[in-house]
């Protein structure tokens, strides 16, 4: 199983390369901003039994930790990247990756042992995908409003 966060943590960050240092520059504030507000969600979930990682890196850390840090990270990225400045495109491109995760990648994680949706059903978790990828665009939006630099 370590083998196979410790993938789940490299794997995505091999493609940052590919990203560019511009786009990385400009998009990384926002998809930081996300990422710890997962890891404030991840805290909530975890109070509220939302979901069950019976599987942790190390005790006292978040099981989700090797997902914030990785496809999510990235994933918010690549995503911004392309879509950014495109709302219709930016909800769609998020509403089919998160609708994969919430449907299909979570079966896959559960039949791994790595996470169990306890309280929540796939379509709440998609519901909860929708939320983050609101405050993933607000955020990227706010920081070029306030932090305005030539990209």
């Amino acid at each position: 199983m370590k083998k196979i966060l410790y993938a789940m943590i490299m794997i995505p960050w091999l493609s940052i390369p590919f990203l560019g240092i511009p786009s990385l520059k400009r998009f990384l504030p926002g998809a930081l901003t996300m990422s710890m507000y997962l890891v404030l969600e991840g805290r909530l979930a975890e109070k509220r039994k939302w979901w069950w990682f019976p599987f942790t890196v190390k005790p006292n850390v978040l099981g989700e930790l090797p997902l914030i840090f990785g496809p999510f990270l990235v994933g918010s990225l690549w995503i911004l990247k392309y879509t950014y400045g495109k709302k219709y495109i930016y909800l769609l491109v998020n509403l089919l990756v998160d609708t994969f995760f919430s449907f299909i990648v979570t079966g896959w994680l559960k039949k791994l042992g790595y996470v169990t949706l306890i309280r929540l059903s796939k379509f709440q978790l998609s519901i909860v995908f929708l939320i983050k990828t609101v405050v993933l665009y607000l955020s990227q939006f706010l920081f070029e409003k306030f932090y305005k630099k030539t990209y």
